[in-house]
């Protein structure tokens, strides 16, 4: 036989050797427990609440999709903006860089017969409104030069 030592003054369980080799899961049956039926109602509330739930979630997880594929598409379409800007920018650039404006001012003049337009010939328009074109409401005036 087995010998427990105790500490202190007092013994707070005495032991049975019988009982403690005992696996802890066994225990004796107590009250048996009632069983709940679900009424036909019931069950039918439930599976209606998760057919809502699913579907409620299919329809998340779609506009997620569709969320993430319009921040892609939305991405790629401002990449190319970008590209087509730089592009843009680079003709404008090399048009303006092959344009020798002293060459065009006397091609003008010389083959064209063009000259400076004097001060009877300038006519200024008013829009008025801050449009950014002008309406002709009446022919333009000739000048007397002609």
């Amino acid at each position: 036989m087995a010998t427990r030592y105790v500490y202190g003054n007092t013994v707070r369980r005495v032991a049975d050797p019988v009982r403690e080799r005992r696996p802890y899961h066994v225990h004796e049956p107590q009250q048996k427990k009632k069983r709940h039926h679900m009424s036909l109602g019931y069950l039918l509330f439930l599976s209606l609440a998760v057919m809502l739930m699913v579907v409620t979630l299919a329809w998340y997880i779609s506009l997620q999709s569709q969320i993430t594929n319009s921040v892609k598409n939305i991405a790629t379409l401002e990449s190319q903006l970008n590209t087509l800007k730089q592009e843009n920018d680079e003709a404008y650039n090399r048009a303006n860089g092959n344009v020798d404006l002293d060459e065009v001012k006397r091609i003008a003049i010389q083959e064209y017969g063009m000259t400076y337009a004097t001060e009877g010939q300038i006519v200024t328009y008013s829009d008025g409104g801050g449009n950014d074109y002008v309406r002709q409401v009446a022919p333009i005036p000739q000048s007397d030069g002609k």
